[in-house]
């Protein structure tokens, strides 16, 4: 019973500890798999695509908070479906970790075609980087 219990209860604050926002439609993540923890305050811009003009114009950017996340892109009232793309601005993060990097930063573009939740991390090390559709 007590096994029991604790499940349960790890299992409640696991999904709300780890849950995504509601109110956002788009969230990121950034794991620096060099050394295993997450990227603390890397700039992150978001642009959209104007298929008509085939400009990209410049949506909002935040900055990865002590996990490494963003949670908070793009208001469900105001979203809208298109091509978006996040630029992870990661020259600076590799400067402060007196790292030399390939890099001076990643694009990601990427389509939002519902009003589903997006998630769209990288595992970044200063020669390489991964991105998929997360959760």
């Amino acid at each position: 019973m007590k096994n029991l219990l604790f499940s349960l209860l790890f299992t409640a604050v696991a999904t709300t500890s780890y849950s995504q926002n509601n109110t956002y439609q788009l969230s990121s993540h950034i794991l620096d798999v060099s050394s295993g923890t997450a990227a603390i305050g890397v700039p992150v811009v978001l642009e959209k695509y104007d298929e008509t003009t085939k400009i990209w114009s410049y949506v909002d950017e935040k900055i990865t908070d002590k996990n490494g996340r963003i949670i908070d892109f793009l208001n469900y009232k105001e979203t809208k479906k298109g091509i978006y793309k996040l630029r992870f601005l990661v020259a600076d993060y590799f400067k402060s970790k007196k790292t030399d990097s390939f890099y001076p930063f990643i694009e990601v573009v990427f389509q939002i075609k519902d009003a589903n939740h997006y998630h769209v991390p990288i595992t970044l090390s200063s020669y390489g980087y991964a991105t998929y559709r997360g959760n």
